[in-house]
């Protein structure tokens, strides 16, 4: 018969088992580090490291009760036309936007195109189709056959920037989504914030290479909202 000493001793873990757990959380926390600093995976895809950003608070709301988003406006020395070119080329993605290793234009009618892509990073990857709406302000995009999110919405607005300056333009973008699995509700926390800042990056970037420097702007502090939809 056990002794009631015995009984309320803990079972020990074998040394293999707690040396597996050990290994799953290290590669767990791996992933997300990747994600958030560029490291390998960006590497892998020809993405140029960027310094690291500077910590904010947040602004992405874990998904689990419903959509998440975030919003985001800059000022850019570029004109719009120039902007509204390099965002409706949806086709170059995978030269540019971080964690984006295929984007290919499937057909188009008229100002809608339809447009594959693949996106993430190991063990992360999801391929979808984009419709995606050419407006003359403004694209949009909605995300079908997603196996990752149950919705994903971008939408970009462009308009006049500083005052009889149409070298410059005004930028505002927003992206709404919703993890189908609780667990990537839970990690988008750690780390889509820090993506979604990079993905805007990305394209201002992109725009210096396409078009040169940009013309000098006014400092005008980046405006952030997140929201339940």
């Amino acid at each position: 018969m056990m002794s009631a000493g015995a009984r309320d001793r803990p079972t020990p873990v074998p040394a293999g088992q707690s040396r597996a757990m050990a290994g799953r959380g290290r590669t767990l926390l791996g992933v997300l580090r990747t994600a958030v600093n560029g490291g390998a995976a960006s590497r892998c895809l020809g993405i140029p490291h960027s310094p690291p950003v500077q910590p904010a608070r947040p602004f992405l709301i874990p998904a689990g009760t419903g959509p998440s988003r975030h919003w985001e406006r800059r000022v850019l020395g570029y004109s719009v036309e120039q902007m509204y070119e390099l965002v409706a080329n949806v086709g170059e993605y995978r030269l540019f936007v971080p964690w984006c290793s295929r984007s290919a234009v499937l057909s188009r009618r008229g100002q809608v195109l339809r447009a594959e892509l693949e996106v993430g990073f190991p063990p992360f990857l999801e391929c979808y189709v984009s419709e995606v709406f050419l407006g003359s302000q403004r694209i949009q995009a909605v995300s079908r056959d997603c196996r990752l999110f149950r919705h994903l919405e971008t939408l970009w607005r462009f308009g006049p920037g500083l005052p009889g300056r149409p070298d410059t333009c005004s930028l505002d973008f927003s992206v709404s989504f919703e993890f189908r699995s609780a667990l990537h509700s839970r990690l988008a926390g750690l780390f889509l914030d820090e993506v979604a800042k990079r993905m805007v990056s990305a394209f201002e970037g992109r725009a210096q290479a396409l078009f040169g420097a940009q013309a000098a702007v006014l400092p005008c502090p980046r405006e952030r909202a997140a929201r339940r939809a």
